[in-house]
């Protein structure tokens, strides 16, 4: 797994996007340039009236709500990665 990111595994994640994206879910591992997260919810943010920052704070709030049982994300796209429960709510 990348360096850093296996104290992450089995954690819920809030994993920032370069585009107007923002992916929630349970990462589970590494395959070659992707992140794999299962349980996610891919957030088009474009999508909603709420910011980021809302929407991320309504998930820690309430539990992420998945729409897809397995996600690839591509590492070169991630801005930011942190653990679910070290969201400020």
């Amino acid at each position: 797994m990348m360096d850093g990111l296996e104290s992450l595994r089995g954690q819920a994640v809030v994993v920032d996007l370069t585009s107007q994206f923002v992916v929630l879910g349970t990462l589970i591992g590494v395959e070659g340039a992707y992140l794999v997260l299962e349980e996610s919810d891919v957030h088009d943010l474009r999508d909603t009236t709420t910011n980021r920052e809302q929407y991320v704070v309504e998930a820690r709030r309430h539990g992420i709500q998945v729409n897809r049982k397995v996600t690839r994300l591509r590492q070169g796209e991630v801005v930011c990665i942190s653990r679910l429960d070290d969201v400020l709510a």
